[in-house]
């Protein structure tokens, strides 16, 4: 009852800061909203659904400070990060305040992640290679199975496109940074092709502070390396049949300070590869056949403690769409297999996880509604069920709200479970709850969104020296999101009031702020110049479960400019923490300085 109360005064505050906007003829559309695949496992339209997503374009990608896909998250509504260290260093994303291991994290419909650290890839995707990112929030279990918590990243490649489309990027800035990037999209008749590649360089800077624990604290540079391609190929057979495969890898290496004169460094190497078949069996009926592996190496060198981790996930998927009267009904199977090689020995180094899931979708005139059912059944922990369910109603042009409730589980990792001297094979799976209030006020270009949330979680598994299930965590807030354009004006801002906290002990979850804010504009001055500015402020935080070693508030600024000098090239200037600020998003690790990056791009229409 009391999160209801609080949604309806969430609601009311929605309504007054719409009130602030200029009123605008709704016959008056602003630009179309995109189709979005993560939130249904289908392709529907942004309107008509039931989850907040947020869709990152590759115009919004190329226009943000951002150095990293962690960082670029960070600046859309409700999620927040934190790494040790600047590029490369074991990143960590919390989408509404969930674990960096709640969220699942795909690469053209391929999960990538450690299957012995249970968490995503992050470092393994250049931010040059992606040509769009959709954000999915709220619980994705029902949908796609463990870790679906706090939500679904999936990112997309450059894909092929009639025509041939090259392009290319060279970058220079500070801490000898650079990277060289280029690929082309191409195709014709029923044939799609797209390939790229990119290298990059970075001497980086001392990543710690004397104080770091566990006496890391090493006063050298620790610079970061990696090389990447991606490749992908479809052809398009006729009579509604088409074939498409794609492949992704990066080879890196990031040095980390391990103690005083020790020249640590881990190799970082990540590959995901996929085939396809997908076509049309009846009118109406639709069916796709999907096998994809994915694989996650890291090889720890001249550290204190060495060691080697390869994980590789296979993955057959075979799915179904049929129309119907009510929506889009989706039904499939799919089996994982989760395989792991390494120096440490572990008790178990494989299971796998079969899974049969249901679901339907559809809309008719301003009401939308979404349904999915799922039973997993892991080798090691037997069958969970997780469920979702939403509705939205627009009740007029400019306002819509929508509401949902649903299901989570988490698997323990292999480190969890079986790490030498840091596991707990007692350790059993999370369950989670997850309800959503959301309303949407739009007035031309102006978008307004408010959103309530509220994710309880039984059995959590604290991240401490030896994992246990705690009973119970909560992680309520709410998030505040606007997008508008003035004239020439693009306008963004994100609030966050985030309160994740162990329900038991009532202290708070490590690393995330309760406050968090993010403001940005660009300015379009003429055909050839844009110019832009991005705020991003982020609250107290504290770095451990007891609350005991705060985390300060910081705030940063960033400043862009972007000049089209002639057709189909542009220069471009970033300035990232203009001030010069200090500040740790982990305690004793440092982040980035003020630093300068200049990229020249070229891609012909």
């Amino acid at each position: 009852m009391n999160a209801f109360r609080s949604s309806a005064r969430l609601a009311r505050l929605s309504l007054a800061l719409a009130a602030c906007f200029p009123v605008f003829t709704h016959a008056q559309t602003g630009t179309l909203k995109p189709t979005v695949v993560t939130a249904t496992r289908s392709p529907t339209l942004a309107d008509d659904l039931v989850s907040e997503v947020q869709v990152v374009d590759r115009a919004a990608i190329e226009a943000s400070s951002a150095r990293t896909l962690p960082e670029l998250l960070a600046r859309t509504a409700g999620v927040q990060m934190s790494s040790n260290g600047g590029r490369g260093k074991q990143p960590s994303v919390f989408i509404r305040g969930a674990e960096n291991r709640h969220t699942i994290l795909m690469v053209d419909g391929v999960r990538i992640g450690s299957a012995t650290a249970g968490t995503p890839t992050w470092d393994a995707l250049p931010v040059e290679m992606i040509e769009r990112i959709e954000i999915l929030k709220g619980p994705a279990s029902a949908l796609y199975g463990s870790e679906g918590v706090g939500g679904v990243v999936q990112v997309f490649t450059r894909r092929g496109q009639e025509g041939f489309h090259p392009h290319a990027a060279l970058t220079a800035g500070s801490n000898r940074h650079w990277l060289a990037a280029g690929g082309l999209q191409g195709g014709q008749g029923g044939w799609r092709y797209a390939l790229g590649a990119q290298r990059l360089r970075e001497r980086g800077f001392n990543s710690t502070q004397p104080y770091v624990p566990f006496g890391n604290y090493n006063p050298d540079v620790d610079p970061f390396y990696q090389d990447a391609v991606n490749a992908s190929v479809s052809h398009d057979f006729g009579g509604g049949w088409r074939a498409d495969a794609g492949l992704m890898h990066s080879d890196g290496i990031s040095w980390y300070d391990d103690g005083l004169g020790v020249n640590a460094r881990t190799a970082i190497r990540a590959t995901t590869a996929r085939a396809g078949v997908e076509g049309r069996v009846l009118e109406g009926w639709r069916t796709e056949l999907r096998v994809s592996q994915a694989s996650d190496t890291a090889n720890i060198i001249e550290a204190n403690f060495p060691g080697a981790f390869r994980t590789r996930e296979t993955q057959w998927t075979w799915q179904n769409h049929v129309d119907s009267p009510l929506g889009a009904v989706l039904a499939g199977l799919e089996r994982r297999e989760q395989d792991v090689d390494a120096t440490t020995a572990y008790t178990v180094s494989s299971r796998a996880i079969d899974a049969v899931f249901l679901g339907l979708n559809g809309s008719t005139g301003g009401h939308s509604w979404q349904a999915n059912a799922r039973r997993d059944r892991n080798s090691q922990f037997g069958t969970a069920d997780t469920w979702f369910a939403g509705y939205g109603y627009r009740f007029s042009p400019a306002w819509r709200v929508h509401a949902s409730h649903g299901t989570s589980f988490v698997a323990p990792s292999f480190n969890q479970l079986y790490f030498p001297r840091f596991g707990n094979p007692l350790l059993q799976p999370e369950r989670g709850r997850n309800t959503d209030l959301g309303v949407t006020y739009t007035a031309g270009e102006h978008e307004l969104r408010l959103v309530r949330f509220d994710n309880r979680i039984r059995g959590f598994m604290t991240n401490t020296t030896l994992p246990v299930n705690i009973p119970r965590v909560r992680i309520d807030g709410w998030s505040l999101g606007y997008t508008g354009k003035v004239e020439r004006v693009a306008l963004r801002a994100n609030l966050e009031f985030l309160d994740p906290r162990n329900a038991v002990t009532q202290q708070l979850l490590p690393r995330r702020a309760r406050h968090a804010a993010n403001l940005g504009a660009d300015w379009q001055v003429d055909s050839k110049w844009t110019v832009g500015a991005n705020l991003l402020g982020v609250g107290k935080r504290y770095d451990d479960v007891a609350n005991s070693q705060p985390l300060g508030g910081y705030a940063t600024a960033d400043l862009y400019a972007d000049w089209r000098f002639a057709p189909g090239w542009s220069l471009q200037a970033r300035l990232n923490n203009l001030a010069d600020r200090r500040y740790e998003t982990a305690y004793g690790y440092n982040q980035p300085g003020r630093e300068f990056y200049l990229t020249l791009r070229w891609q012909p229409k």
